[in-house]
């Protein structure tokens, strides 16, 4: 008998190999099913029911639920919740995309270093953090002292309880999120391409336009995904900087649970924004296949 062949009634040793890491996975698979599937479940169960006289949920199935998203004031919310998670995303990449390139030309020291302070801001209390902005934009903050200070303007600017304020704490809040998925798509790359690009005589703007930047797109759109969604579904910085005056999808499910008490209705919107979410993801991981994968590797992928 060779040392392949596995006794009489014993399983092959392929398949032992194969079930081996299953008892390291069940922690993992069992909090995912607890705290992301079962959710998800109860979500979708509770959009197809409908608002109990005084509130929680009548076992009456309906689709009035996702109707009531057509109403103009909900689409103006989801309007409104798309375009500054746009501009939050297009800032975190517009800001994101220099400093991950530059964190990667600093020599290993430097480089984890810059690391960490990017880091930094999620080691400190995400309420304290945005409290440190109303500190700093309110009539009296630091922003309007320092203008003052110097001449530039005579009375306090009102950047306190605006849009822009949101967007600012969106952008600081998700910046590293951005900054994160680009280092680790640039610091991948190959270094002899670009140096074989300027060794052609290619200038350093075309040698980022035509190579850095081609093979970076996969952290680019990692990142994007990463800051654009909870972005456009968070509810605290909207009413901390924004006084209540914008309001997010966030915002709209947190009021349906916790204040109208219409919990199909919040259901119903969350499920959408999950939808979307999966959209996304699903987009992402097809254009970065797309993106790094040759034409071989994609006909041998849609033949398998």
């Amino acid at each position: 008998m060779t040392s392949d062949t596995a006794p009489s009634g014993a399983a092959p040793r392929g398949s032992r190999r194969r079930w081996a890491p299953t008892p390291f996975l069940a922690p993992g698979m069992l909090m995912l099913g607890l705290f992301v599937a079962v959710p998800i479940l109860l979500i979708t169960s509770y959009a197809f029911f409908t608002r109990g006289r005084f509130g929680g949920v009548q076992f009456i199935f309906t689709l009035d639920n996702f109707a009531r998203l057509a109403d103009p004031l909900y689409l103006k919310v989801i309007a409104t919740s798309v375009g500054i998670g746009l501009i939050v995303t297009l800032l975190a990449l517009l800001l994101g995309y220099p400093t991950a390139l530059v964190i990667t030309r600093l020599p290993a020291k430097w480089r984890t270093i810059a690391l960490v302070a990017v880091l930094l801001p999620f080691w400190t209390n995400f309420l304290i953090r945005t409290y440190a902005w109303i500190l700093l934009l309110n009539n009296a903050g630091w922003i309007n002292q320092g203008l003052q200070a110097v001449g530039i303007i005579d009375e306090p600017l009102t950047l306190l309880y605006t849009q822009p304020a949101v967007v600012v704490g969106l952008l600081y809040m998700y910046l590293p999120l951005m900054v994160l998925p680009l280092y680790s798509s640039l610091s991948a790359q190959d270094a002899q391409l670009a140096e074989a690009a300027t060794n052609l005589g290619a200038s350093p703007w075309r040698v980022f336009r035509t190579v850095t930047f081609p093979l970076s797109i996969p952290g680019v759109l990692t990142g994007c995904v990463f800051v654009f969604v909870p972005a456009m579904g968070n509810f605290v910085i909207p009413e901390l900087l924004g006084g209540g005056k914008t309001v997010l999808i966030g915002n709209l499910v947190r009021d349906q649970f916790l204040k109208a008490r219409d919990w199909p209705f919040g259901a119903a919107i969350a499920l959408v924004l999950t939808i979307m979410l999966l959209l996304l993801l699903f987009a992402q991981q097809r254009a970065s296949r797309r993106l790094t994968e040759g034409p071989a590797e994609r006909k041998v992928a849609k033949r398998a």
